[in-house]
């Protein structure tokens, strides 16, 4: 199977001069390091609305430094836009909201002694009125299937449950886009059967960064491959998991059922 370059992707996608913009528009972004690392080279990429799409990659390759370019957290050469806002200082509170980041590890993301606090530390941030912001923690817990568990400690709750309330505390911010880094690891088979089912249903733009080639396989038409810094492919996940050698050049294997 030929591999699908960037380069061919984007060309046949519609123009972001056309009335509908991307949710995410990344656009020759590089990046270095203070120590002089050069971890970002000319970076592309666009997502539509309501497209889920895996990004994957060895060690090294610059997934988590691209992510946290999304919502300013770095910031490198080239334009990045959420929703047709560019992203940039003036826009940071705003950008911030609708990029909804999700880190490989809850207990980065939940701080608070309830999950009501954690879930509502945004809006209420963002200077909601307290009934919006109720509406929004149970509407956000409702989502990810945690309705009822507002009182709880946070930190007594498994893992599982961490990882779905750090995604309920950007899905009440009513984010554009998700980005979520490793949502799979540290999962036991029934937990990462659960989390494929909740990111399935979520009406939301996603972007996720990965080892887990199965939940690429099962849940995400495309594929961005980065590798040293680049993205090496950008295309339709069915297509490019049937490229043994391509896969293998990028430290990246094949889906093999029965790795639940």
């Amino acid at each position: 199977m030929p591999i699908v370059h960037e380069s061919d992707v984007l060309s046949q996608r519609p123009s972001s001069n056309g009335a509908v913009k991307p949710t995410l528009e990344v656009t020759d972004l590089s990046f270095s390091y203070p120590d002089g690392h050069r971890a970002l080279f000319d970076v592309s990429l666009s997502i539509g609305a309501g497209e889920k799409v895996a990004l994957v990659g060895p060690n090294g390759a610059g997934k988590s430094t691209l992510m946290l370019h999304l919502n300013g957290l770095l910031a490198g050469e080239g334009t990045l836009a959420v929703a047709g806002l560019p992203v940039a200082k003036e826009n940071f509170p705003l950008i911030r909201s609708k990029v909804g980041m999700v880190f490989q590890n809850p207990d980065d993301q939940l701080f608070s002694p309830t999950v009501f606090d954690d879930v509502s530390f945004g809006p209420l941030h963002m200077g909601y009125p307290e009934a919006e912001v109720r509406q929004r923690v149970e509407t956000a817990l409702a989502q990810v299937g945690m309705a009822g568990f507002g009182e709880r400690l946070s930190h007594h709750l498994s893992i599982g449950q961490k990882k779905r309330v750090a995604i309920a505390t950007v899905l009440s911010m009513d984010p554009e886009i998700l980005v979520l880094d490793e949502p799979s690891a540290g999962l036991d088979p029934r937990a990462r059967r659960s989390l494929i089912e909740l990111l399935r249903e979520l009406p939301l733009t996603m972007l996720v960064s990965t080892h887990d080639m199965l939940l690429v396989q099962e849940l995400f038409p495309r594929m961005i491959v980065m590798d040293e810094g680049r993205v090496v492919a950008d295309g339709e996940t069915a297509v490019l998991l049937q490229d043994i050698a391509f896969l293998e050049a990028h430290g990246l294997e094949m889906p093999v059922i029965g790795d639940r």
